[in-house]
């Protein structure tokens, strides 16, 4: 079973590392990883995907707690707001050109370059949005893509947050 972690950590060189490190040495795969500052400038949130049962999840966030420059683990609820970014260059002719351009609107996708033989499209939304997408385009020849992992917040008053900070 999927589950994200909202890890809090310390913005400074070196923490990525420390902790993509752990999940090497623990043989746990992560499934997708985003970081990026807060609010706090000195704090740092990573949004970690990791497939495991409960006991995984629980072994992986003791495991998290044990660095130093971790502030706070928490799972994040399974009805929080997620999303992903995506930007997919897919082949074009001037035969397929108005059908992809089709294709990316119904998805409230937008198209942020183009040229004669390829189109760049940024598409924002939960993971099975991004997928749905991606299977849409695949048929027309995907030079290249890349995700940025999902991200995600709880509803509600629920917040990962240091007391202390």
């Amino acid at each position: 079973m999927k589950h994200i972690l909202g890890v809090l950590v310390a913005n400074q060189p070196g923490v990525l590392s420390k902790v993509s490190g752990l999940f090497s040495r623990r043989a746990f795969n992560i499934e997708s990883l985003a970081v990026g500052v807060t609010e706090d400038p000195n704090v740092s949130r990573m949004t970690i995907v990791v497939d495991g049962d409960e006991k995984v999840i629980d072994q992986v966030a003791k495991q998290l707690n044990k660095l130093i420059d971790v502030i706070k683990v928490a799972d994040i609820a399974e009805d929080s707001v997620t999303r992903e970014l995506a930007l997919i260059k897919v082949q074009v002719n001037p035969g397929t050109r108005n059908e992809i351009i089709q294709i990316v609107n119904v998805f409230r996708a937008q198209v942020v370059d183009i040229s004669k033989d390829s189109m760049i499209i940024e598409i924002t939304g939960d993971e099975k949005k991004v997928d749905a997408l991606q299977e849409m385009l695949k048929d027309f020849g995907i030079k290249e893509m890349v995700r940025t992992g999902i991200i995600a917040v709880d509803r509600g008053n629920k917040l990962i947050k240091d007391e202390n900070l």
